[in-house]
């Protein structure tokens, strides 16, 4: 089985992308099937000859009916090759097609497969920063607009430039030169003029995407946040957004269309005018003598040939322009930098127990604004470290920092002593579960998003991590059980339970490091309590690091650190620290406080 290229498509360092660094990055993809690819163009070859011959054997026929003493037998074989000719043209075209269709899907699937990589291998901060709506009409247009470019260049602009090389060269060597030098001059007047129009038209179709997607871009982000704006009565004003932004789509699109209408016009005109000529002159030289009747019906054969498929070719270059502009905005992705890559030497995290370190650590995601200082400490394999502090104090960003979503300024984070930087980023990831304090559910059912932390898992497995979770039962009394879907991003679950299927993934993935960013953050006290006994219980022999905000969940933990405005202010275990008196003391007094208030509020 032939294999595409499935390393990085290269992609200029800066600038914009020209149209034949796109054609580069398409040419390997489309090679890979070169056996296919040869034995397509020489169908096409093939196609044209035998479609060029039509006329010629026609012209044949027609002397041969016109001449005295023409032969019965003469004009039966001119039929007969006149068939075999329109059928084998026929032939040759379809051969072609069903040879190239291969290499066009598996192109486009090679290339939407790479970009798709490639997003998924950019660095949290470009995930945080782009706009969905815009990212995914971006991938849709530039896709589609690889199969079309592939289709367009092999299928029509190759074989028509092969139909009129033969053609020019059939009158050149058959009739007096003003015939070429008029079907010549047409064809360059008139794909100049096509190429200058197109050119002005594509920075308006460049405009009306630009448009297009920002306009997308805003109603995706307004129905994802369709709460929010049924929360605050805003409908008429994000109408009134988005319809702006349709109004200036709508100008452009007027504007491009009433272009398109332009350069059709001009291109009819240019055609109309070569057409009369080349036949002025064929009607000149049969009332002369030097050209037979059927020399006229050649050349007027030849010119139906040549403009209609050259008509069509004002088309196709517009739609290949066009497909270049989509496909531009798409390789525009790919030239998003990969901020955190492995290096060239990166080895694999053994399998077996960790021990994590955070070794002086400094972090910030500005350059303006640091976010930790020299944060210093170690959780022992096996061991629990808790992490507490008010909010903004840097706490979940220790998470990303571990996951390697984001590489430290100064310091090191290791796993076993080696340098996280220094470590394939696949075995790091595969060695941590996480339970997120926002836990965004994929738009599948419950068994799905649980089964999501390991995919090889058994139903068996999946439904005992749902049990560990305290969430067999919910699910249980659903009327489709495990196969209830939860809804965009699982809206149709409550945080609770989102929460819950982020805890049962995590067991499934049974790593030996774990990370519970504010893990109980979104349950009532009375499933905290059941949860908090759970992650007690599977915390065990693991290497656990906790961020939380409510301390009652830390009080078992080996270390605790508290966090202020990026630094670690104290650290302890949860009696020591009391005994102190220092920041961890009134947080604990501050939150009890507000429990003993809420208790007493309770009717």
């Amino acid at each position: 089985m032939r294999r595409t290229p499935h390393s990085a498509l290269p992609v200029p360092s800066s600038g914009e992308r020209h149209d034949w660094q796109t054609v580069k990055t398409l040419f390997p993809y489309v090679w890979a099937f070169k056996g296919r690819v040869i034995f397509a163009l020489l169908c096409l070859i093939l196609a044209k000859f035998t479609n060029v011959a039509v006329p010629m054997v026609f012209k044949q026929i027609i002397d041969g009916l016109s001449a005295d003493k023409a032969m019965m037998a003469v004009p039966l074989a001119l039929l007969a090759a006149y068939g075999i000719l329109r059928f084998s043209t026929s032939l040759f075209t379809e051969l072609r097609e069903m040879l190239f269709v291969r290499v066009t899907q598996r192109a486009v699937r090679a290339i939407a497969l790479s970009v798709f990589r490639h997003l998924h291998a950019l660095s949290l901060r470009f995930h945080l920063e782009r706009q969905t709506g815009g990212l995914t009409r971006d991938i849709e247009r530039g896709t589609r607009s690889i199969g079309s470019l592939i289709s367009y260049t092999i299928y029509s602009i190759l074989p028509t430039l092969v139909e009129i090389s033969l053609v020019l060269g059939i009158l050149a060597t058959r009739y007096e030169a003003s015939f070429t030098i008029i079907a010549g001059c047409t064809l360059v007047i008139y794909i100049s003029f096509t190429i200058v129009v197109t050119n002005w038209r594509t920075r308006i179709r460049r405009e009306a995407n630009e448009l297009d997607s920002a306009a997308n871009s805003r109603a995706i982000d307004s129905l994802l946040n369709y709460e929010t704006v049924k929360y605050f009565n805003n409908e008429d004003y994000e109408a009134r957004r988005y319809d702006g932004q349709m109004h200036l789509w709508e100008d452009v699109q007027v504007k491009s269309q009433v272009s398109l209408s332009l350069l059709n016009t001009g291109q009819a005109a240019v055609i109309a005018t070569g057409v009369s000529l080349i036949m002025w002159r064929a009607t000149v030289g049969v009332t002369g003598g030097s050209m037979t009747l059927g020399d006229i019906v050649l050349v007027n054969a030849f010119m139906i040939q040549l403009y209609m498929p050259l008509n069509f070719l004002g088309v196709l270059y517009r739609e290949i322009r066009q497909s270049l502009t989509d496909i531009e905005r798409m390789f525009g992705l790919m030239s998003q930098n990969r901020e955190i890559a492995d290096a060239p030497d990166a080895l694999p995290l053994a399998l077996g127990s960790c021990a994590v370190a955070f070794e002086h650590v400094g972090f910030s995601y500005e350059p303006r604004r640091q976010i930790l200082f020299d944060v210093d400490f170690a959780i022992p394999a096996g061991h629990k470290v808790a992490v507490v502090g008010h909010s903004g104090s840097g706490k979940s960003t220790l998470g990303r920092l571990l996951f390697r979503f984001y590489d430290v300024q100064s310091g090191a984070i290791t796993v076993n002593g080696t340098d996280i930087r220094r470590l394939t980023q696949a075995s790091l990831r595969r060695a941590i579960g996480i339970v997120p304090q926002d836990t965004v559910l994929f738009n599948d059912s419950i068994f799905y998003n649980i089964q999501y932390g390991r995919p090889d898992a058994s139903r068996e497995e999946v439904v005992e991590a749902a049990r560990a979770a305290q969430l067999h039962d919910f699910i249980a009394r659903l009327p489709e059980g495990y196969e209830t879907k939860v809804g965009e991003r699982g809206l149709k679950l409550s945080g609770g339970e989102k929460q819950r299927v982020a805890i049962a993934r995590a067991l499934l993935k049974n790593p030996p490091i774990l990370i519970f960013d504010e893990a109980t953050s979104a349950l009532d006290s009375k499933s905290e309590k059941a949860i908090q006994a759970e992650l007690e219980r599977i915390a065990v022999g693991r290497t656990t690091l906790i961020i939380a905000h409510r301390l009652s969940t830390v009080m078992n933990a080996d270390e605790i650190l508290v966090l202020d405005q990026g630094r670690i202010v104290e650290r302890g275990r949860h009696q020591t620290l009391l005994e102190a008196g220092g920041a961890y003391a009134q947080m604990w007094a501050l939150q009890q406080q507000e429990e003993a208030e809420s208790l007493d509020e309770t009717p």
